[in-house]
């Protein structure tokens, strides 16, 4: 690692000295969209450095000793919309560089917010992998019609930009890095309903170069929130929805940087609803943003960034296809009545604050920014928990009808009438008959919980920028993240008990005490109780770059090194895990190398091939590193570091109507853990438990292409067109292990699950989009869109897909009743296809209209997804309960399968409205 290192610096320094300085000069001239006026005041400076200037009477401006590379020209004036045009300086023949004319346009329309609504909480914010959070990055940094379109249209069906999960991208706010060290994603709720707050941004798409960070295979996106950024602006806005909430009120004010050197920005909105689109979901956030500046002089600021937003949220349980016939697509089995009122069981509530303080030094040809950030607070999400009781859940197998029709010998059609008449009358969770059981008995046999996740976190970044010659950019950046992670079970209700007993009530004896340290604890009301631990986890990283642009060939190289270490303390003593469950586990610690590089080749200015490739080295998550934290200090298996390795090719044509873009893309993971807990029957032979299922040296494949089209038919009408085409698939038979507490460690090791070739779940592998879009100069516009998504897949179950799953305990396969011989490989085969979604195809609109009325504008855009209503699934999986060959067989030859896949299905016809007004 030391050779390569070295290499590296050498190369890099060689590339700079190989490199030369060439003066240049800019020009060009800014006139209003609109009315064709000289704009005169207009701010233009080429971005991340010092150079600027203002246009003249006649909207002229001049720079000059622009370095011979890719810059960015960022054009602000008050009241018209900040443009960044990225130019090729190198596409110029001359040394006098003459943009012509740039046209700006008055800030009335506004489809970047309608974007980020429309992707609403219900694409950002739901558990598991079943998110495409990440996309929100794209909604306002950039131009690219195919990552607009993913960001608005495909989004709905939670479409993953190249199968990639969000962990894959960074999110940065101010150079501090966002992603959670628990799974890798970022958390978007710590800034929800802060649009206007959260404008200023920079994205990178892929492995592209970024200036900021190193960045992960899916982009970078960099929120700033340095106050003087904000244009003097106070503003409005009142919405209305359909969604996951059905209102929401909006206002920010900036002052833009004051003649005392002061700027000061502040941004707040409440967001409501009582039921959101699916039953029983409600909805109640609040958030709050403040930014204040002080330019202490012409190199040094200093920036205060505050911002938290309280989010508390009813969640929606994914069902099986019999539910769904019974009840409808927007059932929710997770709420009940109580007394009139509605009541969620699972509420998830997020209260993060994040505070942030800003250096920023800005000479000529060089930037220093740094950030020192502090991050606490809470996230829980609740849940019923019951103890010797049965099981509360209104879909439980029991309580629907297909329980009674489980044995051809012994169909029961009386009862399965009787329990499907109670499931559509009623249906849902009883309440009062919770409290009432728990009145008569005493102690609490019913309860509600939630898992709690205290979390301190510091981190510190600085990032120095550097032109070095007119053809080299240097970029260095250096972070150090702390966190403190406290890991426990909240008692939040009793129900009308007295008290809970702390004991788990699938063991004996001793095993039952969930703290030895404190046996049959009684647990009243915000007591800690089933698990309690800390993770510490430290990250210390290092990037450098090189960007160097030449008037034909433009390329760069990074490099990043990255030291991870998480240790666990268990404060309670697991009964189970008496050995190995209360204090200090081992430390783990895993040091990483990546690197990436690329090269832009300019035929013209206007026909370019790019080609990018990168090895990146990921350290495992926490949630990856420990097998099952809750109850024990163990490791998982075979542990290390994920490897990457990615490519893509892109040819991008830009001509005067024209804006194309063509990528071909590969990307191969290795050693990847997956990890999931279930209940599960038929494991070695007849043994039934609930379990923690690990898959270790897991290799995935995502190849595919990108096509990104805009055509400017006349000023006011553009056709859009965007494509994916992609095939994700699993490329290797991975080791699967099972650990709970009926296992001994020679047990848990279930051998290789056989999973090549099948196909990755949770996004269209394939989706399609074409758009018109109208723009008026009387300042209306719309746009239509129609998109098809397709090839989306069942999400299967590695446990069916081991040896186990067709062996009984002495290893011999198991004799098929109805064959009377031994159960065959085609026979596994067939029984184990992995179900494809139907397509969906859906046509979205979004439009709006602006007045000046005055000197204020109000205006209003609406948009509304999924105009024909169509019906489609956005996700499912397999459910791992039959585990065996003949339970499953028995199970899938039930016209309503009694374990059959649980899915989520899309929203219907929904709509976003905004009105608002800027003054």
């Amino acid at each position: 690692m030391k050779i390569i290192v070295i290499a590296t610096i050498v190369w890099l320094c060689c590339a700079v000295n190989a490199t030369s300085q060439i003066a240049t000069t800019l020009k060009g001239k800014v006139i209003d969209a609109t009315s064709e006026r000289d704009l005169k005041g207009v701010t233009v400076k080429i971005k991340d450095t010092s150079i600027f200037t203002e246009t003249n009477f006649k909207g002229e401006f001049s720079i000059e000793n622009i370095p011979e590379k890719n810059i960015v020209l960022q054009l602000t004036f008050k009241g018209f919309e900040t443009q960044n045009i990225p130019i090729n300086v190198n596409a110029f023949e001359d040394k006098i560089y003459n943009v012509g004319v740039i046209f700006l346009y008055k800030a009335i329309f506004e489809p970047q917010e309608t974007v980020a609504i429309s992707l609403s909480d219900d694409d950002l914010l739901d558990d598991g992998d079943r998110s495409s959070e990440y996309i929100a990055g794209l909604f306002q940094s950039s131009k690219d019609n195919y990552l607009k379109a993913a960001a608005y249209n495909f989004s709905q069906t939670w479409f993953k930009v190249r199968g990639y999960d969000s962990s894959y991208g960074t999110i940065l706010i101010n150079g501090i890095e966002m992603n959670k060290l628990y799974d890798g994603r970022p958390q978007w709720s710590n800034w929800g309903g802060l649009n206007d707050a959260f404008r200023n941004q920079e994205f990178t798409n892929g492995i592209a170069a970024s200036s900021i960070t190193f960045g992960g295979i899916l982009g970078t996106t960099n929120f700033s929130t340095r106050a003087s950024d904000y244009q003097n602006v106070s503003k409005i806005s009142l919405s209305s929805t359909n969604k996951s909430y059905t209102g929401r009120l909006m206002a920010t004010y900036a002052t833009g940087l004051n003649k005392n050197n002061w700027a000061f920005v502040i941004s707040t909105s409440r967001r409501i609803a009582n039921e959101g689109y699916f039953e029983g979901t409600s909805y109640n956030a609040w958030a709050t943003f403040l930014a204040i500046e002080k330019k202490l002089n012409s190199k040094h600021s200093l920036n205060l960034t505050a911002f938290v937003a309280p989010n508390r949220r009813g969640k929606s349980s994914p069902n099986t296809q019999e539910v769904y016939d019974l009840k409808g697509y927007r059932y929710n089995s997770y709420w009940g009545k109580q007394g009139d009122d509605k009541r969620n069981s699972r509420i998830k509530e997020i209260v993060e604050p994040v505070l942030m303080l800003s250096h920023y030094y800005t000479t000529k040809n060089s930037s220093l920014k740094t950030t020192l950030a502090y991050q606490f607070g809470r996230i829980g999400n609740s849940r019923l928990g019951y103890f010797n009781a049965p099981n509360p859940d209104p879909t439980y197998w029991k309580k629907l009808p297909s329980s009674y029709l489980r044995y051809n010998d012994n169909l029961d059609y009386a009862n399965a009438y009787l329990a499907e008449q109670e499931f559509l009358k009623n249906g849902q969770l009883n309440w009062d008959e919770l409290y009432e059981i728990n009145t008569i008995y005493g102690n609490s046999l019913y309860y509600l919980y939630e898992d709690r996740v205290d979390d301190v976190q510091v981190t510190f970044n600085t990032t120095y920028n550097a032109i070095l010659t007119n053809n080299v950019n240097l970029n260095v950046g250096l972070t150090y993240k702390n966190l403190t992670s406290n890991n426990y079970a909240n008692m939040l209700d009793l129900l009308g008990g007295n008290g809970f007993v702390d004991l788990d009530q699938y063991a004996e004896g001793d095993a039952q005490q969930n703290d030895l340290n404190n046996p049959n604890k009684i647990v009243s009301v915000n007591d800690k109780f089933q698990y309690n631990y800390k993770v510490n986890a430290s990250i210390v990283s290092f990037f450098t770059q090189l960007q160097i642009n030449k008037r034909k060939l433009d390329y760069f190289v990074g490099v990043s090194l990255k030291n991870t270490s998480y240790q666990r303390e268990g404060l309670y003593q697991n009964g189970t895990y008496s050995n190995n469950s209360f204090g200090k586990g081992e430390k783990q610690s895993f040091l990483d190398f990546s690197i990436k590089g690329g090269i832009t080749y300019k035929f013209t200015g206007r026909h370019l091939l790019t080609v990018n490739g990168a090895y990146i080295s990921n350290a495992p998550s926490i949630k990856t590193t420990f097998s099952n934290s809750r109850v024990n200090n163990n490791i998982t298996p075979d542990l290390s570091s994920e490897k990457t390795v990615t490519g893509d090719i892109s040819y991008i044509l830009r001509l005067p109507k024209v804006q194309s873009r063509l990528t071909a893309y590969y990307t191969k993971f290795n050693d990847a853990i997956e990890t999931s807990f279930f209940f599960a029957e038929g494991l070695l032979g007849n043994q039934a438990d609930f379990v923690n299922e690990i898959m270790t040296g897991v290799a995935k494949k995502n190849i595919g292409t990108e096509l990104s089209f805009e055509y400017q038919v006349t000023p006011e009408i553009k056709l859009l067109l965007a494509g994916s085409f992609g095939q994700f698939t699993y490329d290797n038979n991975p080791k699967l292990y099972i650990q709970s507490e009926s296992f001994t460690d020679e047990d848990s090791d279930f051998g290789t699950s056989y999973l090549k070739n099948y196909r990755i779940s949770g996004t269209p592998q394939r989706a399609y989009s074409l758009g018109f879009e109208y723009r008026d100069p009387n300042f209306w516009w719309f746009q239509v869109n129609a998109n098809f998504l397709s090839n989306n897949y069942l999400d299967i179950s590695p446990l069916l897909r081991t040896n186990n799953f067709y062996t009984d305990s002495d290893g011999i396969p198991f004799v098929d009743e109805e064959t009377g011989v031994q159960v065959t490989q085609e026979q596994v085969n067939s029984l184990l296809n992995q179900e494809k979604f139907d397509a969906a195809f859906i046509v979205n609109i979004v439009g709006g209209k602006s007045w000046l009325v005055n000197h204020n504008y109000v205006g209003f855009f609406l948009s509304i997804n999924n105009v024909l209503g169509e019906l489609f699934k956005t996700g499912g999986f397999e459910q791992s309960r039959n585990a065996n060959y003949l339970e499953l067989k028995q199970d899938k030859q039930l016209d309503k399968p009694i374990f059959g896949p649980k899915y989520w299905y899309g929203n219907n016809t929904s709509y976003y409205l905004n009105l608002y007004m800027r003054f």
